[in-house]
């Protein structure tokens, strides 16, 4: 059984997207282990309650400094026993040491065809914006492991998204969201639980 430590800021779309698929058997022999948030408060956490799932909150303007910090943040992951971290749009920098520990074990979701869009300073509507402004006419969304770089790490999976024409960021936010994100996060979640990913020589092999 896969133990699931899902990490977010906000509202929490994709954290629901996960509880769903485990919920109705899309996921496979997983169980979500703790979520937790930088954030008090937020929507994300009212979700893991409702589900039953402890949720935590471990907020940065708690310690004195971002060390201190980093520490609570890995000692709260480890506390839970994971295999693996679900970054859900969690909209801060992991730390170092959470990297070297979980080698291959984090997952992020980000609203773009990487390297398409991604980046420092790419999250959330401004990815989308930024899409606008440059005309494309497909977006979408990445589902990668998380390294020592921002977005840079190895590509699980990829779906790609139209562009339509009045779109706004927001319009556009919310396509790729359902369209993508709330579909190929639980996808990877599913294939790591059951062994049909790995990483070899910094790319993924999807093992069917």
């Amino acid at each position: 059984m896969l133990r699931v430590a899902v990490m977010v800021s906000g509202g929490g779309t994709n954290l629901q997207a996960i509880i769903d698929r485990v919920a109705d058997g899309t996921i496979t022999n997983t169980e979500i282990a703790v979520v937790i948030s930088n954030n008090y408060g937020v929507k994300a956490l009212e979700r893991a309650e409702k589900a039953g799932i402890p949720g935590i909150c471990v907020s940065p303007k708690d310690y004195s400094d971002r060390e201190a910090f980093n520490q609570a943040l890995l000692d709260t992951v480890n506390s839970y026993n994971v295999d693996l971290i679900v970054l859900a749009g969690f909209l801060v920098v992991i730390p170092e040491q959470m990297i070297d520990e979980y080698e291959n074990r984090i997952i992020n979701i980000h609203p773009s065809l990487i390297p398409a869009f991604c980046g420092t300073g790419y999250y959330g509507l401004k990815v989308h914006e930024a899409a606008l402004e440059r005309g494309v006419k497909v977006v979408g969304a990445t589902v990668h492991f998380v390294d020592k770089g921002t977005d840079t790490g190895p590509i699980i999976l990829q779906k790609a998204v139209e562009v339509q024409q009045g779109d706004t960021p927001k319009v556009l936010q919310q396509r790729v969201m359902e369209q993508a994100e709330w579909k190929l996060l639980p996808q990877a979640i599913d294939m790591i639980a059951n062994g049909k990913v790995c990483v070899v020589d910094g790319k993924t092999v999807i093992q069917e």
